[in-house]
């Protein structure tokens, strides 16, 4: 018996390695889109009534940053209240010399100073080993606005790339799949209240551009397929896209896991051994942004791309007479 389940399961590894597996991807698709829907919805959700956890660098602020010295975080938050400043982010961060104390907070330029003292009064340092930073709401703004440019001027080129290189029904799946790797990603941020800092901005965009780069190899074997089986009439669009995935699946599998393996060693080393807390910023949007884009190229892209290209008459026509036949897929 344990001869066989053997047997049975390396015969499953062998087909997905050789891509020779028979997924239904797009005859589920409902199943993903409910999936990816619900997310996406309870991800809104957080956003409307938490919204996001914007750092200094885009909303302004003060931020001070010193040695703990044994202080904890509700001591630091009493401070800092006794200086004037009533709402306050106050966490612990591991240095290279033990753990650190910060605090951010919007105040007024009079406030800064009562801070800094209030903080090295409680770690009985001086007020020089206490590092201030301070960004001002014009600087956050000028961040904002850079995003969101960097943002459209991706997606355009994005959209004049595939269509070009693809066929202009390729470039719309690619894009929505893109739209909902970013939507999952602040959906995520939102729900549990992550820092967004202009480290997840620069993360958001790598992000992007490796969703696209999974997409595109889907594409591209479908493109290869459709001039072949499909162009014969003997199979359906939605049975090529199958066919497709299929086949490019292990290869999909074995990109995800080489780019998301080191990002999990960085979250977990860096950040919870090395108290690299840039790293953390950086590798967490990147972790999320990367698993929803390896799911939505598989998932999404590819069976809204058979959708829209069932309706096509050549294909709907096809579809029709392997019916008749009873040789089309459901």
């Amino acid at each position: 018996m344990t001869a066989t389940v053997a047997d049975s399961s390396h015969g499953i590894f062998s087909r997905l390695y050789n891509g020779e597996t028979a997924f239904d991807f797009v005859g589920h698709r409902r199943r993903w889109f409910a999936l990816s829907g619900t997310i996406i919805l309870v991800g809104l959700l957080a956003l409307g009534i938490k919204g996001l956890n914007f750092g200094i660098d885009f909303k302004g602020g003060t931020s001070w940053e010193l040695p703990a010295k044994g202080v904890t975080v509700s001591e630091a938050r009493s401070a800092v209240a006794g200086a004037g400043v009533k709402e306050a982010t106050v966490q612990t961060l591991k240095g290279a010399n033990g753990t650190d104390i910060r605090v951010e907070a919007k105040v007024p330029p009079v406030d800064q100073a009562k801070v800094t003292a209030a903080l090295a009064r409680l770690t009985h340092q001086s007020e020089n080993e206490v590092a201030v930073n301070s960004v001002g709401p014009t600087w956050g703004h000028e961040i904002t606005h850079k995003a969101l440019v960097a943002l459209a001027a991706f997606f355009v080129a994005v959209g004049v790339f595939i269509t070009f290189r693809f066929q202009a029904k390729m470039a719309f799946a690619a894009l929505v799949a893109v739209f909902h790797d970013i939507l999952i990603t602040i959906g995520v941020y939102a729900i549990f209240g992550f820092d967004v800092t202009p480290n997840t901005v620069i993360a958001l965009l790598t992000i992007l551009g490796y969703s696209l780069y999974d997409t595109v190899v889907v594409f591209d074997k479908v493109d290869e397929n459709t001039r072949g089986l499909a162009a014969s009439g003997r199979m359906t669009y939605s049975d090529t896209v199958n066919l497709s995935m299929n086949q490019v699946l292990m290869r999909s599998i074995n990109t995800s896991l080489v780019a998301l393996l080191p990002i999990l060693s960085v979250l977990l080393i860096g950040d919870l051994f090395l108290g690299a807390t840039t790293l953390k910023e950086f590798g967490l949007a990147l972790f999320v942004g990367l698993l929803s884009g390896a799911y939505s190229s598989i998932f999404i892209a590819a069976p809204i791309l058979a959708v829209l290209k069932e309706r096509e008459p050549r294909y709907a026509t096809i579809r029709q007479r392997l019916e008749s036949r009873g040789t089309a897929a459901a």
